[in-house]
C-alpha cells in the first residue's frame, strides 16, 4: 500500500504495550524524527496469546504461543519505513523479538499487522497473570521502568 505522498511504503503495526496511547513509549510514535504513524484505531488479536509482565524493568511481552491466554487488545497505526525500522531498533528485532504479520480485528474488518513477539522464554513466564490489557499503570502494581542497558530481557529468556 502507497503512502499518500508515494515515497516509501506504509505498513500497519499492532502495538500492545508500553507504545499505547498514554504509556511510558508513546513518544516513540510521536516523534517525527522517528517517521510517521498515524492512528488507524483499536483492535484485538484473532488468536488468543499470553500477555505478561516480566523482568526486573515491568516489561509487558507478548509471548508466542498461540491459543494460549487472551485476544489481546491494543492500537493499530500506519507507519512508514523509516518508523518500522526505529520500532526494531527499540524492540531489538531480530535479536529479542520476532516480528511477524498477525490478524488483528478492528470494529468492522480484519486487518494483518506487524506484532513483536518476544524470541523465547523461560517456561515459567507462563505461569505468571496473563492480560488482556496492558497498562503501566495497573492494578497489578507493575509499573513500567526504562532501561538503556540491552540486557534487560536477558532474565527472562
Amino acid at each position: 500500500m502507497s503512502g499518500g505522498s508515494g515515497i516509501g511504503a506504509f505498513f500497519k503495526v499492532f502495538v500492545y504495550g508500553t507504545l499505547k496511547r498514554g504509556e511510558p513509549n508513546h513518544h516513540w510514535l510521536t516523534k517525527p524524527e522517528n517517521g510517521t504513524a498515524n492512528f488507524v484505531g483499536e483492535g484485538r488479536t484473532a488468536v488468543k496469546y499470553p500477555l505478561v509482565i516480566a523482568s526486573r524493568y515491568n516489561i509487558p511481552f507478548l509471548l508466542d504461543v498461540p491459543g494460549t491466554g487472551n485476544n489481546i487488545q491494543g492500537e493499530v497505526y500506519e507507519i512508514d519505513d523509516k518508523m518500522l525500522s526505529n520500532l526494531d531498533i527499540l524492540e531489538d528485532y531480530p535479536t529479542y523479538y520476532t516480528r511477524r504479520k498477525e490478524s488483528i480485528l478492528l470494529d468492522d474488518r480484519e486487518e494483518h499487522c506487524w506484532t513483536y513477539f518476544l524470541n523465547g522464554h523461560k517456561p515459567s513466564m507462563l505461569q505468571l497473570p496473563m492480560m488482556t490489557s496492558y497498562s503501566s499503570a495497573g492494578d497489578h502494581g507493575l509499573v513500567y521502568m526504562e532501561s538503556n542497558n540491552e540486557s534487560t530481557i536477558d532474565d527472562v529468556l
